[in-house]
């Protein structure tokens, strides 16, 4: 025998209801509000940069997107290597290689700029696993080099176009411009391509698990959260947990990661035709990533 509820019970539930609805209605207000604030302050800072940036943010619980020049395309610098990890595993997770394997290296391997195997005694044999973490953690330009020259610069391209990242693209090896598989791209934009928007789905990917594998991607959120650059994103937020790559190269700084707020946001912030191309840490790049990176965590946190 059914029961049917009484008028009591059928108010409470009414009530429920309406309470529930406002509760939703005044969470997607603040949201908007909070995403409101956030977006003049980050036109305030990119206006007043002396050169161009371009970001794309994402809270990954809340669904909240901005983005300034999103589509538009910027030189990567070593944020390039992000797409270059994931290849790496990606290659190991379909058991073509494995980040055990060893590689040897020789002085004729060396390049300079970012890293410390430059300066270490050769003959040396490491594993594909050390040098992956040397790239990720100290940008370590030998090691990028000696993990292209394993898995072909063309294996990234198709990689990041399986994922529909058809604009990110490596261009050569660090500082061995004169080896560049597209010469022309590689003249305007360095070492790699890329777009706000294109970095920000990598690193949402790698942050949902599917770049590659769940155990593939937090492995490699993993040690790009050992990334040793708090001279941009990691700037103004101390304490703040960041999984995150970064790139410096004359006009352009870069940086792009996940921060964990508690909930996970997705930042890219890419910049160009920067006045100021000092390699120094209070560099105009750093400092307009920085203030970005802070304003988020104010925002999110």
């Amino acid at each position: 025998m059914s029961v049917r509820p009484t008028r009591v019970v059928r108010g409470v539930l009414a009530l429920c209801c309406t309470l529930s609805l406002l509760t939703a209605r005044r969470d997607l207000g603040a949201q908007s509000t909070k995403s409101a604030v956030l977006r003049r302050t980050l036109d305030s800072l990119s206006a007043a940069h002396r050169g161009v940036v371009g970001y794309s943010i994402t809270n990954l619980e809340s669904g909240e997107h901005l983005e300034q020049r999103g589509n538009e395309t910027f030189s990567t610098a070593s944020l390039i290597k992000v797409p270059i990890l994931v290849t790496l595993f990606d290659l190991a997770e379909k058991k073509q290689l494995t980040l055990d394997d060893p590689i040897v290296l020789t002085d004729i391997d060396k390049v300079g700029g970012a890293g410390q195997l430059q300066y270490l005694r050769t003959p040396l044999t490491l594993r594909l696993w050390d040098v992956a973490y040397l790239m990720s953690t100290l940008s370590d330009n030998t090691a990028t080099n000696l993990l292209l020259d394993r898995i072909k610069i063309r294996r990234v391209w198709q990689k990041m176009e399986a994922l529909g990242l058809a604009h990110t693209k490596v261009h050569s090896g660090s500082m061995t411009r004169i080896a560049s598989v597209a010469p022309d791209s590689s003249a305007k934009y360095g070492l790699g391509v890329t777009t706000p928007n294109e970095m920000a789905q990598l690193f949402t990917l790698l942050a949902q698990g599917k770049a590659v594998s769940p155990f593939a991607d937090s492995t490699m959120l993993g040690m790009l959260a050992n990334n040793q650059d708090d001279s941009k994103l990691a700037r103004f937020t101390y304490g703040t947990q960041l999984a995150h790559k970064s790139g410096d190269v004359d006009a352009s700084r870069t940086d792009c990661g996940v921060f964990s707020l508690p909930a996970r946001v997705v930042a890219c912030v890419l910049t160009k035709e920067n006045t100021d191309t000092r390699y120094w840490v209070d560099a105009e790049g750093n400092a307009v990533i920085g203030r970005i990176g802070e304003a988020i965590v104010k925002a999110w946190k």
